[in-house]
């Protein structure tokens, strides 16, 4: 079991890519594109929450954009914020990551932030939440509470690391679990990732987790109409049904862009991905329901304390030593 858990940790651990040369500079104002709204309780809303946070630390001007889904807006948005005196501008999403590229040679003053993309230039940085260990935690509650052997998995991408991690930890409880995987294809495609979640119940998963910041309430709702469980998602979606959800994979956001905000004002942020995972403190469990057994609940807890103690996103020595 030793060794096994130690090749667990292997599968989780990934290294990070190398960054570019710092763009120096303190942060003189802040800009946040959004593709949707900043009050949708979830993903916009934790992007507002980090752009409010830079404005508290550094007292600076912020400002923001919603709606911004197309080349013209962004680039239309991006002048706009130049005029202002923006220095510093995120793209809360992967929406942004062709026009961000394309333009940021023409703003040398402007450092763009992107989420899950990829960043080609010296001013521009990519933040990738590394999904697969909270994903894996969360699989081994889920199989660890199915009593039907059967789970479900509502994504919106198949490069989710989180969906691998989920899958990963289900069968890390139960080697014998079926675990069903849909995509939506959209992050905010509600109507069509509830459609999808009843397919799964027909076919007999009682714990679901929509991995999608813009529907999982919808479905989490749904979930509690019919009697069954969820696995959160983002954010601790506890307060939806203790006794439903049991327990959630979180992303703060909002903290992660405050660390960015910390870099570039101290004008060590480089240009490339920018890797957060379990030991940044930017990832982590929520609360646990209580109806998961407080052993277990322990058992899970223990890991994730033996997770964090790995250095440098790489295992040291002989994997028995986990």
């Amino acid at each position: 079991m030793v060794y096994r858990l130690g090749v667990i940790f292997l599968i989780l651990l990934v290294m990070s890519g190398c960054g570019q040369t710092p763009l120096n500079g303190k942060i003189e104002k802040v800009g946040l594109l959004v593709p949707d709204t900043i009050s949708d309780q979830v993903w916009g809303t934790k992007g507002y929450k980090g752009l409010l946070r830079i404005q508290s630390v550094y007292n600076v001007d912020v400002y923001y954009k919603e709606g911004i889904d197309n080349e013209a807006a962004v680039k239309m948005a991006v002048e706009d914020f130049q005029k202002k005196g923006v220095n510093l501008i995120f793209g809360h999403g992967s929406e942004y990551e062709k026009v961000f590229n394309s333009i940021s040679g023409n703003y040398p003053d402007i450092h763009f932030v992107l989420v899950n993309s990829k960043a080609e230039h010296k001013n521009v940085t990519s933040i990738t939440f590394d999904g697969r260990a909270m994903g894996f935690f969360g699989g081994m509650t889920a199989a660890h509470q199915s009593k039907s052997g059967k789970l479900g998995i509502l994504a919106t991408h198949s490069w989710q690391p989180e969906v691998k991690g989920f899958i990963e930890g289900a069968k890390y409880i139960n080697p014998d679990i079926k675990v069903k995987t849909e995509y939506v294809g959209q992050w905010d495609d509600s109507e069509k990732a509830v459609a999808k979640y009843e397919k799964m119940k027909k076919a007999g998963a009682d714990v679901v987790y929509p991995a999608g910041d813009g529907y999982n309430v919808p479905v989490i709702e749904q979930i509690k109409k019919d009697g069954l469980y969820a696995i959160g998602y983002v954010s601790d979606q506890s307060e939806l049904g203790e006794n439903i959800v049991l327990t959630s994979t979180i992303q703060h956001v909002d903290e992660a862009y405050e660390l960015i905000a910390d870099e570039f004002n101290k004008g060590t942020l480089k240009g490339g991905r920018r890797i957060f995972d379990i030991q940044d403190g930017v990832i982590e469990m929520g609360e646990f329901s209580p109806i998961v057994d407080q052993s277990f609940q322990e058992k899970i807890k223990g890991l994730i304390e033996q997770y964090k103690k790995q250095e440098n996103c790489q295992m040291r020595g002989d994997p028995d030593a986990a």
